[in-house]
């Protein structure tokens, strides 16, 4: 396979020209004009920030991308698919109130935004895994698949497991449906805080499988085991937090179900991927509060190779300067620091990427080996 063509500028604006117009052009320059838009559905999967969190791509950058997908007469959607643990994303309503608060509106992108997976997390579509190892059918948000052109907006930062969040992903996980993330994470059944637990019962009414317990006596729910098949509905139905999952599968199967729920969403249509590597946190945008920034703001990258821009975008990061007074400065001056040559796993010592981007190359999602063109 030849190298692909990884595109990037840096967050230097001339005088009369904001950032979001530099992104247009960079979009332009790596070709997504090539991409037959007229009268499609073009799906924007980008994340919308967790409540408390303000760390996440600003507004205006997916505003920029809507504004090219309409000049080439596509028909754009912000979305995203509800989370599997408990939070403000875990059903489409709270997710669009999340969303609406972190600035994300149809006035303030200029296009409709639509919760991927439905009201509850469960309307998916099983979309097969072509050379996959790992997932034979990956349980993806329907509207995501319904689209006809995809394209992914990336924040590029840390994250706590899978040493950082970037296009896979953003992709992989994010376009699965509550029971797809189930899939990729839990090798397990849920569990109950019953310091939390209310015993309102509402959990009850979601499970079809006599997995739940409710003392009376206690007022309290239970998970009966024998029963529970891990859908993971009752987590959504909750509304104090009580219920999560309580094991997850090894980092290194979670990054290779990850690879592959990708590959099951960019199969067969155009897509383009866009990065941003910009408040650099060290954990995912997923948590309600973020961090200092572990790296400085480095650029805007594009692509229409997911696993060559995650590349280009590591390997960028990796030559960079630690910003003091941050999660990755203050590992690297413990007593008893072990280096591992690598910003991520400095910064989360039991986090990991390789292996995600080695299988992703080996089930065919794209290529390691880029070409890195830099636009003024």
């Amino acid at each position: 396979m030849e190298k692909a063509r990884v595109y990037y500028t840096d967050f230097r604006a001339k005088l009369g020209e904001g950032l979001p117009t530099k992104l247009k052009r960079l979009m332009k320059k790596a070709g997504i004009s090539e991409i037959d838009m007229e009268n499609k559905f073009v799906a924007i999967k980008m994340h919308f920030g967790e409540m408390g969190n303000i760390s996440y791509l600003r507004p205006n950058y997916a505003k920029a991308v809507v504004d090219v997908v309409k000049e080439l007469g596509g028909k754009p959607f912000l979305t995203d698919c509800n989370t599997l643990y408990p939070g403000s994303r875990k059903n489409a309503l709270e997710h669009l109130y999340c969303a609406w608060e972190n600035g994300f509106t149809p006035l303030s992108v200029g296009c409709p935004v639509i919760i991927g997976d439905g009201l509850k997390g469960t309307d998916d579509i099983e979309v097969p895994v072509q050379g996959g190892e790992y997932i034979e059918k990956a349980k993806i948000g329907r509207a995501v698949m319904d689209a006809d052109v995809f394209i992914s907006l990336t924040h590029f930062k840390g994250h706590e497991t899978t040493g950082f969040g970037g296009t896979i992903k953003n992709i992989g996980m994010g376009c699965g449906s509550r029971a797809g993330k189930k899939d990729q994470h839990s090798v397990g059944k849920p569990t109950i805080d019953q310091e939390a637990c209310r015993g309102c019962k509402s959990c009850l009414r979601e499970c079809a499988n006599d997995g739940l317990i409710y003392d009376a006596d206690a007022r309290k729910m239970s998970i009966d085991l024998e029963h529970c098949v891990g859908c993971g509905r009752c987590i959504g139905a909750c509304n104090f937090d009580a219920i999560s999952f309580m094991d997850s599968a090894a980092t290194k199967v979670l990054n290779c179900k990850m690879a592959e729920y990708t590959k099951a969403v960019v199969d067969g249509r155009p897509n383009f991927h866009i990065s941003l590597i910009v408040d650099v946190s060290p954990n995912c945008d997923c948590h309600p509060e973020n961090d200092a920034p572990i790296l400085p703001n480095i650029g805007m990258f594009a692509s229409f190779d997911p696993l060559a821009l995650d590349q280009a975008c590591a390997d960028v990061c990796l030559s960079a300067t630690p910003l003091p007074h941050s999660q990755l400065a203050d590992r690297m001056e413990e007593e008893n620091f072990c280096d591992h040559h690598d910003h991520f796993e400095n910064t989360t010592p039991n986090s990991e990427y390789k292996t995600c981007l080695a299988h992703a190359e080996k089930i065919g999602l794209g290529t390691r080996e880029y070409e890195l063109i830099y636009m003024k």
